[in-house]
């Protein structure tokens, strides 16, 4: 943004007085003396006013946005100028940005000093003023002001005397006695990623909230964002994130800027701003303490009882265990189904010991999700459940690994490479069925990903607000819940007899399966190739691929493993169909690590963002939001069913309704805090805005149906 404003100070110069004409702003530059002695000191205000609903900015504008008010002073020889005494801003909400602004009048003092060799007579004052003023566009502007004072032997208050008093009453003054203290949320990395830092003051008065407004930085130093997000207050402690991005000379020693705070109640003594300095010498460079005790894009953690944590431990736990049966991970149960039938004929010790392989599977895969949520906390980003499928790389590895899998079900390959030598059966048996185990644990996590499970999202809200063991043993719990079915049967061998005896079914029956796992393989087809490509090549090029994998896999199956002669050939032919499949395809055609947006159909989806919402609201319009992602099949399911039908289409353009949605398929920060400020930490959300700017949104329930969908529209749109 700062460089759009770079471009309009040029434009300036050539266009001075036409600009000046049209100015939303009005300068003065006025003095408190008249008259002032010489060696004496005085003030100068340059007085500024805005037309209505036009605003200038403070000192620090804001992150990445505005443009800070200038004066450049043209002085006599010897008088010289301080620097600008800067009132409290007012924060605005520009878009999605957060600035600090100036609006109505506003004088900017300044302290000068007269040398005692001055003559006596009229002392001229200049100066040029440059601002930008927004209103729903921005405009630079500019003034050439001037006054002129007496220089003798007495002091002389100006008409403007009171009015500059009263502006320099206005002026922040260093705070003493304050309780402040910060701590960083992550310790610092090699990379210019930002760091949270939680600013914690004990107010000794009643106060509702307070914000600090960060100093502009100097060329090259550490950015204090502007953008502020509150925590919840604890014992007494009123608590807020700002974020930090280091500069070429490191992090910051201190934070310093205007502390404003807001009166707890209507009979509460207000705080005047004040001028703070907080320093960070203590804890730079520290690791996560207890006062901020989770990782950056997460609010710190809240004391909680036990028996909160054990309620929320279960509904993870049920959560993992509703994981089983829903769309993403049904076509695993097909493998765990021919596993039982297979395992029926074996040693009940056996039994047992896949099934603890198989659940060590999946709280492996859990454990190492943990580790992945944990990580992108550290970093300063914001974990969240189907992180995994935001990544365009690894949608593209998991879809050619489950055709790969639909594949060796239909028989064209196997899995395991092993000689043939019937003395060695029984050992790669044996290390077949570990490894197979261990595999569809593995594969059983991946897949529920991308579904948030009733229970599921409310616990996983709360775990991500905890410290890194809770997080832990949140992802513990649910893949406790994912895998104690399949465990518990075959812990239980004897509920292995209602299951039909092996024989030549079994064949026919793995051949089946492999219909549920290649519907699954095009699941992942439909959301990821349609994103790596404009106009549908992707569907191509990526389809292409995946033909080409499936000859090298038959190439390999056919004449590999079956074949006893030739198999070098068959390898190298083999491995060039995967060689020019991936290059020839995936690098040459598609654009597979960086997917483009998509288009939709049906209502008049547009995206989403927070200054959407409040446009469409000021508008009188009812907002829906539908935060959705590609992998997520609950998502679809609402869509297909509830939010994308004739009766819905109808009732949206009765009532006004704008749709938005927030696509969270390659994962969006924005979308993240979002989700998280809603209790969710994994899509999908829909969100139903009154046309009401003052009444907040109804958050849906996670499964959608026409009547929960259609009653919410109506209740919006009331009046």
């Amino acid at each position: 943004m700062r460089w759009i404003a770079g471009w309009l100070w040029m434009g300036w110069m050539c266009s001075l007085m036409g600009l000046q004409a049209q100015s939303a702003t009005k300068a003065e530059l006025w003095t408190d003396k008249a008259a002032v002695r010489s060696g004496s000191r005085f003030t100068a205000a340059v007085r500024l006013r805005m037309d209505e609903g036009w605003h200038i900015y403070w000192r620090n504008p804001g992150d990445e946005v505005g443009l800070k008010t200038r004066i450049e002073w043209t002085l006599p020889p010897g008088v010289r100028a301080g620097e600008i005494q800067w009132p409290a801003p007012e924060k605005t909400i520009e878009k999605e940005f957060e600035t600090l602004t100036y609006s109505g009048t506003v004088l900017l003092t300044v302290p000068m000093e007269v040398p005692s060799d001055h003559p006596a007579g009229p002392l001229a004052l200049k100066a040029k003023v440059k601002w930008l003023e927004c209103h729903e566009e921005c405009v630079p502007g500019s003034a050439l002001v001037e006054t002129t004072i007496q220089v003798g032997g007495v002091d002389q208050p100006s008409p403007q005397a009171g009015d500059i008093e009263a502006a320099l009453q206005r002026v922040p003054r260093p705070a003493s006695g304050l309780t402040l203290k910060a701590v960083w949320e992550a310790a610092p990395s090699d990379s210019a990623a930002p760091r949270g830092l939680v600013v914690s003051w004990k107010p000794d008065r009643e106060v509702s909230a307070f914000d600090v407004y960060p100093f502009e930085a100097a060329p090259g130093a550490a950015q204090v964002s502007v953008k502020t997000e509150m925590l919840p207050a604890a014992d007494g402690w009123l608590r807020l994130r700002k974020r930090v991005t280091p500069g070429e000379s490191g992090w910051p020693a201190a934070v310093v800027g205007v502390l404003v705070a807001k009166a707890g109640g209507p009979t509460a003594a207000a705080l005047e701003p004040v001028e703070v300095r907080i320093d960070l010498g203590a804890v730079a460079g520290t690791p996560v303490i207890a006062a901020a005790a989770s990782g950056p894009g997460t609010a710190p953690a809240e004391p909680v009882s036990l028996g909160e944590l054990l309620l929320k431990l279960l509904s993870a736990f049920v959560g993992g265990l509703i994981l089983n049966i829903m769309p993403c991970v049904l076509p695993v149960l097909a493998l765990k189904v021919l596993g039982f039938v297979q395992q029926a004929k074996e040693a009940p010790q056996r039994v047992r010991t896949l099934g603890l392989v198989y659940g060590a599977g999946v709280l492996a895969s859990f454990l190492v999700l943990a580790g992945v949520a944990l990580a992108i906390q550290a970093a300063g980003g914001t974990a969240s459940w189907s992180t995994p499928f935001q990544n365009p790389v690894f949608r593209v590895l998991i879809t050619a690994l489950i055709t790969l899998v639909a594949l060796n079900l239909f028989g064209v390959f196997e899995l395991t490479l092993g000689g043939s030598a019937m003395q060695k059966a029984s050992d790669l048996s044996a290390k077949e069925g570990w490894s197979g185990a261990f595999f569809n644990g593995v594969l059983a996590a991946v897949l529920a990903t991308p579904c948030t499970a009733p229970f599921l999202a409310s616990a996983l809200a709360f775990a991500f607000l905890q410290p890194p063991l809770v997080i832990v043993l949140f992802f513990i719990a649910i893949g406790a819940g994912l895998a104690l079915p399949f465990v518990a049967l075959c812990w239980e061998p004897a509920w292995l007899r209602f299951l039909p005896r092996p024989g030549v079914w079994m064949v026919r029956f793995k051949v089946a399966m492999g219909f549920p796992m290649l519907a699954t393989a095009m699941w992942l087809f439909w959301f990821t190739a349609v994103r790596m490509g404009e106009a549908g090549s992707g569907v191509l090029w990526f389809g292409l691929f995946l033909v080409v994998l499936a000859a090298a896999a038959w190439v390999w199956g056919e004449f590999v493993q079956r074949a006893t002669r030739g198999r070098g050939w068959a390898m190298a032919i083999a491995g060039v169909l995967v060689v020019a499949g991936y290059f020839g395809f995936l690098e040459d055609r598609l654009q597979w690590r960086t997917p483009v947006a998509k288009k939709t159909k049906g209502l008049d989806w547009q995206p989403w963002s927070p200054a959407a919402v409040e446009k469409a609201r000021r508008e009188g319009h009812p907002v829906l939001v539908d935060f959705t992602a590609d992998s997520c099949l609950n998502c679809k399911w609402n869509k297909a069913t509830a939010i994308e039908i004739d009766a819905t289409r109808a009732l949206v353009k009765d009532l006004g309704v704008r749709v938005l949605e927030g696509d969270f398929t390659d994962g969006d920060p924005a979308i993240a805090e979002e989700l998280k400020r809603h209790g969710r930490r994994g899509v999908p959300l829909v969100l139903v805005y009154p046309a009401e700017t003052g009444r907040p949104p109804e958050v849906l329930p996670v499964v959608l149906t026409p009547g929960i969908v259609a009653e919410a529209l109506q209740r919006a749109a009331r009046r």
